[in-house]
């Protein structure tokens, strides 16, 4: 393989040609410094690099297979991590001015396992301040450009994990999802995301421990990727009162899986959401590839008609937890949004949270119940594709205008509420040329099972394989 082809190859196959003697860690370090001194400058996706060490990382990997020494699952595969997890010895700024300067003396347990899995920190990956909003753009460092068109969005929260992987500048990444960030730049840059169900990866250290609105996750250019990334990830952690016990390694191994006769729920509209018509055109191409998989597709949506003003009070009060006091000490620093999500919070009764938590229990239930009869729910990621990059957000979709900067994506946080496992997957593309991600939802807690059904999706209608346009002729 030559050196560009190794930064568009599956992070699986990487791994195996590591194992295999067939790749060095080093070579494969090298192939991505020249993928980011190419790409990074065009659609500004990695914010803080340290490659030296990233280097120095390679070496002793390199030197630890020749010893013969036990190999960690993501051993020599490249990594970059959000810029709110923490990393010891490595800036990490939230994506505000007050953290202009952070550098962390501990790093977040997600990070601490990716890195004792073998995994090569690159650095960090750009998000929008203190993640708020599906758009990946901050004071600090601009906004994050959408690799298949430079003058359209990346997504977010989690935008420059998407861009990196897309470009190929990083085998792997990380990212954060309460209303979709994870989901959403996946879909938007044509790669996969997983927001797994609470507590399937522990989160350490964090304000707030009983939050089951915001969980991490992996990311990668394929559901086999993603699925290798969570292995890592997973696993009970007592510091982390939520944390699943059960053993990662049940996330490894072949997702081949024979998948005809699924019961799929068919919501190309969550509902009766607006939805842009170019998504709902790639929505209805899916029914053929359903049909082709065997799956038993019904058009059918369960109701989420609590979930907005759930999640709104919920998302408030989360905020108000997380920066209440320090907007309050600094508001100059924190753009207008984040003040609106934080005035929710603190101006919410206890009735209102009270009302909040008993719609989420409804919804919880009715979804349950729900996936009783199907085992699998589709729908799309997001309700339009990548937006001008100039927006601060999506102000209105098919004629309705947006209320506020969130409800554009309804479509993310309606499953957020409910708590069950989503992949975004890709399916298609725009006459434009801009991707549109399929919304797989399963069963709370069950993973491999949506892992498994999302990889044969993939096989079916491998649009992964669709690089960006600057990539072309490298």
């Amino acid at each position: 393989m030559t050196k560009p082809e190794l930064c568009d190859r599956p992070a699986t196959e990487l791994r195996q040609e590591i194992l295999a003697g067939h790749l060095s860690a080093r070579e494969l370090l090298t192939a991505h410094i020249e993928r980011i001194a190419r790409c990074n400058p065009q659609v500004n996706a990695l914010v803080t690099l340290d490659l030296d060490a990233a280097m120095e990382q390679a070496c002793r990997a390199d030197d630890m297979q020749a010893r013969g020494e036990p190999l960690g699952l993501l051993h020599g595969l490249p990594i970059v991590h959000k810029d709110c997890f923490l990393t010891r010895g490595m800036r990490t700024t939230q994506g505000s001015p007050l953290y202009r300067n952070h550098v962390p003396t501990v790093s977040s347990l997600l990070v601490q396992r990716e890195q004792a899995a073998g995994a090569i920190t690159l650095g960090k990956s750009n998000i929008p301040e203190f993640c708020a909003g599906s758009h990946t753009v901050n004071t600090l460092f601009g906004a994050t450009r959408n690799p298949y068109d430079l003058t359209r969005s990346a997504g977010g929260s989690s935008g420059g994990a998407a861009a990196a992987l897309a470009c190929g500048m990083s085998a792997l990444a990380d990212g954060s999802d309460m209303g979709g960030s994870l989901r959403n730049p996946a879909s938007f840059c044509n790669v996969v995301g997983l927001r797994p169900s609470p507590g399937r990866v522990p989160q350490w250290p964090t304000a707030n421990p009983f939050n089951t609105l915001t969980v991490v996750g992996p990311m990668g250019r394929t559901v086999g990727d993603v699925a290798l990334l969570l292995a890592a990830m997973a696993g009970p952690d007592a510091r982390d009162p939520l944390s699943i016990d059960q053993d990662p390694a049940r996330f490894l191994g072949s997702l081949e899986r024979h998948v005809a006769g699924s019961r799929v729920a068919f919501a190309p509209t969550w509902g009766g959401l607006p939805i842009d018509p170019a998504v709902l055109q790639a929505m209805e191409a899916q029914l053929n590839v359903l049909d082709g998989l065997g799956a038993q597709v019904t058009a059918i949506c369960p109701d989420f008609s609590q979930a907005d003003e759930a999640f709104q009070t919920l998302r408030g009060v989360a905020f108000e937890l997380a920066y209440g006091e320090l907007a309050t000490r600094h508001p100059e620093a924190f753009k207008s949004s984040i003040h609106w999500n934080i005035r929710v919070g603190r101006g919410a009764s206890g009735n209102a949270v009270a009302m909040a938590d008993k719609a989420r229990a409804a919804l919880f239930q009715q979804m349950h119940d729900f996936m009783q009869s199907y085992d699998f729910l589709v729908g799309p990621v997001s309700q339009v594709p990548p937006f001008p990059i100039e927006w601060d957000y999506v102000q209105r979709i098919a004629g309705t205008p947006m209320a506020h900067y969130i409800d554009w994506m309804r479509s993310g946080y309606y499953l957020s509420v409910t708590g069950h496992p989503a992949i975004s997957v890709p399916c298609g593309f725009t006459e434009d040329g801009l991707p549109i991600g399929l919304q797989i939802v399963g069963r709370y807690r069950e993973e491999r099972a949506l892992l498994e059904f999302a990889h044969a999706f993939e096989q079916t209608v491998p649009y992964h394989r669709r690089r960006p346009a600057l990539l072309a002729g490298h």
